[in-house]
């Protein structure tokens, strides 16, 4: 049995555009987020507002994504983490909408670091007193 772990970030977030693919069939808008810690995505999943209301009248958001525009969404935030830099704790949130028939995405890559950490790779003795009052 493969490990998460094991598997590469590229693959994980195909998986996820995989496991995404009914419920973006029903959405024209919204984002797809996925939490990542030691380059192992945990949660993800997409946030979006399945109503719209006009004129005191309630209605569904229309047609969703269709397999092309899936396929293009799925390159583009692949493509995307090529811009990943040296982090292996963070989210990525994809923000999507159809446009004239064409998909169009917003990438946000936000890194995620623990102070904690650092407290143990950088031990009070390795800072200079002198430096942190200047």
């Amino acid at each position: 049995m493969i490990k998460l772990d094991q598997l590469s970030l590229v693959r994980q977030l195909d998986l996820v555009f995989r496991e995404l693919e009914e419920e973006l069939s029903g959405l024209s808008s919204g984002t797809v987020f996925v939490q990542i810690r030691n380059n192992v995505i945990g949660k993800f999943g997409i946030r979006h507002n399945p109503l719209t209301g006009r004129n005191g009248v309630i209605t569904s958001a229309g047609e969703g994504l269709n397999q092309t525009q899936q396929l293009s969404f799925r390159a583009m935030a692949l493509e995307s983490l090529k811009h990943k830099r040296h982090w292996t704790h963070g989210e990525i949130s994809y923000d999507f909408t159809v446009r004239q028939g064409l998909i169009i995405i917003d990438a946000v890559l936000e890194s995620n670091y623990n102070m904690a950490n650092l407290m143990i790779r950088y031990p009070r003795t390795s800072v200079s007193e002198a430096a942190l009052e200047s």
